[in-house]
């Protein structure tokens, strides 16, 4: 999808929604999603999410979190993606690193999407 393209989806309208998803070496092990908010660009989420994850396996898994727009007909659109965990680098990493040091603390920290392609693409590069 073009840059001007998603550009002019983007100010149309959209129903947003984000599932969450706990990965190891490829494979989904639990899910989650949010509500989905009506008719805004710029939703708020005041929702809290946990897995339960073995001591041994915390540092070999990813949260990868997708937003996308939800469609009554048809396919939902994924409007963007990011991901902490293994292989996370910048803020994701840092984010991952404060959730390990606080085990059942809450850590709350926003995100940039990235296109889901790119976020995929790092996703399989690194297994």
């Amino acid at each position: 999808m073009a840059f001007g393209q998603m550009t002019m989806r983007l100010l149309i309208s959209e129903d947003p929604y984000a599932k969450i998803h706990l990965m190891q070496n490829g494979k989904r092990l639990k899910k989650k999603k949010t509500t989905i908010k009506k008719n805004t660009l710029n939703p708020y989420y005041n929702e809290s999410f946990s897995f339960e994850v073995p001591f041994e396996q915390i540092q070999k898994v990813q949260v990868v979190i997708t937003v996308l727009d939800y469609d009554k007909i048809g396919k939902n659109d994924a409007i963007g993606k990011v991901f902490v965990g293994l292989n996370s680098t910048g803020t994701e990493l840092r984010h991952w690193s404060d959730m390990l040091a606080n085990p059942r603390r809450p850590i709350a920290q926003w995100h940039v999407l990235k296109p889901e392609e790119e976020v995929d693409a790092q996703l399989a590069t690194k297994k």
